[in-house]
Formats: structure tokens, C-alpha cells, sequence
């Protein structure tokens, strides 16, 4: 019964604390919103293709012409415009000085195509394209050969609806822009809990209210587990609403899940205070406990992509990536909410249990060897 009364009074006294309150439910909620909105074009993965202008020398006997032409007038409905040399024009240098997306030499020989470096995805599209008509060319050549009155049908049988298309596999299956930075600034909210835990015990003797509380008919260790007990509550009903205000603010997609969710997110809530609380054990000081949990949080949000999307990292990138929790928890969210993969969430709640039980058996052992709190 003491460590629940502990424990209402240590979230009743920090609800009261307005600056506290502000900075655990704004903070997060307005970064999201700025970053979520600033960098909303690099979450896009549609890619937009201008219409692409080729330049070709025909230079046949006029024969590949014939199918040739109908060709181009295919490519004009998609935005592909093709305007045939002069015989005297360099259309090699003219692509160099990017007049056009490639250049076509056509001649008795076969075809060659010069792709403009500079429009890489241009290039692939034209020489793909290409391919697939000279497939078709080389079919008709043969067809001619044994039934001349088909021919045609190589050609009119091939309907040239759409030269490009898109296919997604996993359609709507990963975060947008607003969609990640709520997840990376909810997880990064709940590792802030450790700035709190950090003067659980250091705010008592400041305030030389410890004393008064070891003197009093309540045992240290309730004393010790109510309060750890009260500030995890307090956490986890911030992260909570965080969660609330993004879903119900800007939309966002947190799966079908929302337990499985929840569940990662109280585990790491127990990392933060316990290691919040392990800190202000070992340094005895408020300024030094202070100074370490705020480099650490402030590595592990950098290097877990709290402030901007880490893709592919390689070397020491990818090692300091790892060692940021806010990796763990990150990952393990996105694929709880978008592949619906459970099993994604086992080692971040391991990582996250056993990490916390080393600094709660720290902050023990601490309290076990000091006459006070």
C-alpha cells in the first residue's frame, strides 16, 4: 500500500510540474510537425519523367522505316518526341550539350543508340524501349520470309497502351513522412524519461527531503520501487498521449497493433528510467547525470534517425546505428505496423528488459551500501 501512495504522489507531483508537462507532449508533437513537413519530399518514392526528346539519322534503305514510323507516333502519345536529323547534323555533339535525352543512328547495319548520361533513367527507358521494337523488327523479318500478308500482324497485335508501368508490390507499405518522424519522435520522447528518473533520488537530496523520508515508518525499498514505479507510469501516459495527439492530428498510421506497440514502448520506457536512475547512482551528482543522459540521448537519436532517415548505413555507421536503442525500437515499430511481423518486437523487448535490469541491479547495490536513499 506505500508504493502505490508513493507512487500517485510522485505522478501527481510531476503533473503539476507545467514545464515538464509542455516539453514531454509539445516537444515531440511540434518536431513532428516541422520535420514531418520540411522533409515530406524525401519520403516520396514516385519518381516524375519530363517528356524526353530523341533525335534520330535514319540512314536504311527504307524498308525498316516502314515500321519505324508508326513506332514514333506510338512514343508521341506517351511523351516521347522524336525529330529525325538533318543529314549534315552532329547529333552526337548535340546530345552532348543536353539538346536530347539520346541520339539514333539507323542505318543498313542495325541500330545504334547514344544515351545522354546526364538522364540515366531517360536512358534505360529509351534502350528498353528500343529493344522491344527491334525484338519485334527481327520477328517481322522473319515472318516476311515465310507468309508476307502477316507481317502486319507482328505489329498491330502489340497494343502500345502505355510504353511504362508501374507496379508496387507492397502498395502503402511504408511510412511517409509524417508517419516516421511520429514513430522516431515517440520512441525518441520515451528515452527523454531518463532525465526525470535521473533526479528521482538526487531531487530528494536536494530538496533535503531524503532524510525525512528514510526516518519516516516506510521502508526503503518501497520508497525506492514507488518511486521508480510512479515516474514509469508517468512516462509511459506521455508516450500514450503523444501517440493520441499524432493519430488524431495528423493521421498517422500506427497498424492494427496498437498492443504489440504499446508493449515495446513500456519496455523502453523501463530502459529510459532505469538508466536514468543507474546514472544518478554512479555519479552521485545532479549537473554530471545530467550532462551524460543528455550525450546519450542526444547520440542515440542522431544515429537512430530521429532527426532524419539513415538508409543503408555501411562501416562505422552502421555499428554506431546499431548501438543507438532508438534503432531497435525504430525498426521494430515500422515492422510491427507495416509488415505485421510480431516477431520483430522480441529482440528490442529483450535488449530492452535486459539493459534496464543491469542499471536497476546498479542502482540496488548503490542503495544497499548508503544508510539513505
Amino acid at each position: 500500500m506505500n508504493i502505490f501512495h508513493i507512487a500517485m504522489k510522485e505522478i501527481k507531483s510531476d503533473f503539476l510540474d507545467i514545464r515538464t508537462l509542455v516539453f514531454m507532449l509539445a516537444f515531440p508533437i511540434v518536431l513532428m510537425l516541422v520535420l514531418g513537413t520540411a522533409l515530406s519530399s524525401t519520403f516520396n518514392a514516385s519518381i516524375t519523367i519530363d517528356d524526353m526528346n530523341v533525335l534520330y539519322k535514319d540512314q536504311s534503305n527504307g524498308e525498316f522505316s516502314e515500321y519505324l514510323n508508326p513506332f514514333i507516333k506510338a512514343a508521341e502519345k506517351e511523351g516521347i518526341h522524336f525529330k529525325k536529323a538533318a543529314e549534315n547534323a552532329n547529333g552526337k555533339e548535340d546530345m552532348k550539350q543536353n539538346k536530347y535525352d539520346g541520339y539514333i543512328e539507323i542505318n543498313p547495319k542495325g541500330i545504334q543508340l547514344y544515351i545522354n548520361n546526364q538522364n540515366s533513367i531517360e536512358g534505360n527507358i529509351l534502350q528498353g524501349m528500343l529493344t522491344s521494337f527491334v525484338d519485334k523488327y527481327n520477328i517481322a523479318s522473319q515472318v516476311i520470309k515465310v507468309a508476307p500478308e502477316k507481317v502486319g500482324m507482328v505489329f498491330t497485335n502489340q497494343k502500345h497502351e502505355s510504353f511504362i508501368k508501374e507496379t508496387s508490390l507492397l502498395p502503402d507499405k511504408q511510412p511517409g513522412s509524417m508517419d516516421y518522424y511520429a514513430i522516431v519522435m515517440t520512441t525518441m520522447i520515451a528515452l527523454y524519461g531518463a532525465m526525470s528518473a535521473s533526479s528521482l533520488i538526487n531531487g530528494e537530496r536536494i530538496r533535503k527531503t531524503a532524510i525525512r523520508l528514510i526516518v519516516s515508518p516506510v521502508k526503503k525499498s518501497e520508497i525506492f520501487i514507488g518511486k521508480v514505479l510512479g515516474n514509469v507510469v508517468l512516462n509511459f501516459i506521455c508516450v500514450l498521449l503523444v501517440v493520441f495527439f499524432s493519430k488524431l492530428l495528423f493521421h498517422v498510421n500506427w497498424g492494427d497493433n496498437i498492443w504489440m506497440i504499446f508493449l515495446v514502448l513500456l519496455t523502453e520506457v523501463i530502459l529510459a528510467v532505469s538508466f536514468g536512475l543507474g546514472i544518478s547512482y554512479i555519479t552521485k551528482s545532479s549537473a554530471a547525470a545530467t550532462t551524460i543522459i543528455m550525450l546519450v540521448i542526444q547520440l542515440s537519436s542522431f544515429f537512430g534517425g530521429a532527426y532524419f532517415k539513415i538508409e543503408n548505413p555501411e562501416g562505422m555507421m552502421n555499428f554506431l546505428t546499431k548501438l543507438s536503442p532508438l534503432t531497435w525500437e525504430n525498426q521494430a515499430i515500422t515492422k510491427i505496423i507495416y509488415a505485421n511481423d510480431f516477431s520483430a518486437a522480441i529482440p528490442a523487448l529483450t535488449i530492452n528488459i535486459c539493459v534496464a535490469i543491469v542499471f536497476l541491479l546498479i542502482a540496488v547495490t548503490f542503495l544497499k551500501r548508503q544508510e539513505g536513499l
